[in-house]
């Protein structure tokens, strides 16, 4: 399999739409290619079609065969490119850190190397007895972020 042939038809692909982006691209056994895309406004049906056609049009099954799937990401799966955090800015995202700490919270910006995350807590008064709600902000660069995924809210 010619992988460079495979990444320059998925490039132009790509070009075609300047709001879809590469999450990943993985050559597994068997001559399988597997793409998934994602679109600053998600990806229809009809695009993971397009680039397939895009692909698979100009490789030649005689010379070698292959099987191929385009697919979109999985809202249960995490998020793995930094546009995918920018698509999701004001969403609520549930963060494992490399310290073992759990972060949920709404994702205020992103930068080149981190991220603003916001949530709201109750604290003890610091008069008195009784709680307040407290709105905090953290940021936290990329390296330190082991998983992260939008929390889906029915």
């Amino acid at each position: 399999m010619d992988k460079g042939k495979v990444i320059g038809l998925l490039d132009n692909a790509l070009e075609e739409n300047k709001e879809l982006f590469l999450i990943e691209l993985k050559f597994l056994a068997d001559n399988k290619i597997y793409v998934e895309v994602d679109g600053d406004h998600g990806v229809t049906l009809q695009e993971c079609i397009r680039i397939s056609r895009e692909i698979e049009h100009n490789l030649d099954r005689e010379e070698e065969d292959f099987s191929l799937e385009v697919t979109s990401p999985d809202v249960a799966n995490p998020l793995k490119v930094k546009r995918q955090y920018v698509k999701n800015i004001n969403r609520i995202l549930d963060l494992k850190l490399k310290d073992n700490k759990t972060v949920q919270g709404l994702l205020k910006s992103v930068t080149d190397n981190e991220i603003e995350i916001e949530w709201k807590t109750r604290e003890p008064k610091p008069l008195g007895k009784g709680k307040i709600t407290v709105i905090k902000n953290e940021v936290i660069q990329f390296e330190n972020i082991l998983e992260a995924k939008v929390k889906i809210i029915f």
